[in-house]
């Protein structure tokens, strides 16, 4: 599971890693943890009506940890940063984006997670062995607060990583292993508009020859 990663600042590496320009003013920060405000990419609401004006991408400013539309408040975000990808569809906090196809990419140059070979919890930072950034499969969703504030927001899917060369390496030895999603620069498109139907296509274990 990952709860702390570092965002790409960069706005010509940005633009060149996702095809898609980084808002100067978005205001994100770039060392994240859950409720902190980063960038997410996903299909503006209007990109299938053949408008040449829409993009095919958007890049929005999101709490990391999703907040389902139903929530009270924002406390929530604390614990939804990631989602399952066996309990997404069912899951309270997450089956609404994914019945919807709410997909976004999370840009990220670094995770970090604990290595414990050595018997205690050594936070590590993970990178692409080819120094470009990550794209990180997600869902976004939408909340709004009495006063009719909206807030957007985002959790990183994440799968089983038990025989994952790289990343088995990581957590407690007694705990399940885990890895974000990341996905494949030529799946970025399929992502952001597959269906509900194939979006399980897209949860594989990125290659461990790939990560340092």
């Amino acid at each position: 599971m990952c709860s702390h990663y570092k965002g790409v600042g960069d706005p010509k590496r940005f633009a060149k890693a996702f095809g898609v320009a980084l808002p100067e003013s978005l205001g994100v920060k770039e060392d994240l943890w859950p409720s902190y405000l980063g960038s997410f990419i996903r299909r503006p609401a209007h990109a299938d009506v053949g408008d040449e004006a829409v993009p095919e991408r958007e890049v929005l400013a999101g709490k990391f940890g999703l907040i389902p539309h139903w929530a009270t408040d924002l406390k929530i975000g604390r614990s939804t940063y990631n989602a399952r990808s066996e309990t997404v569809a069912t899951k309270p906090s997450f089956r609404d984006a994914w019945k919807n196809g709410q997909h976004c990419i999370i840009p990220a140059d670094a995770i970090y997670e604990p290595d414990w070979r050595s018997g205690k919890s050594v936070a590590t930072c993970i990178k692409r062995a080819d120094g470009e950034p990550m794209g990180i499969a997600g869902l976004w969703a939408e909340w709004k607060s009495e006063k009719g504030e909206l807030l957007r927001s985002y959790t990183m899917l994440t799968i089983n990583a038990d025989g994952h060369p790289f990343m088995s390496q990581f957590h407690k030895p007694t705990d399940e292993k885990r890895m974000v999603v990341i996905l494949n620069d030529d799946a970025y498109a399929e992502w952001l508009c597959a269906t509900p139907k194939s979006s399980m296509d897209f949860m594989r274990q990125f290659p461990a020859g790939g990560l340092i």
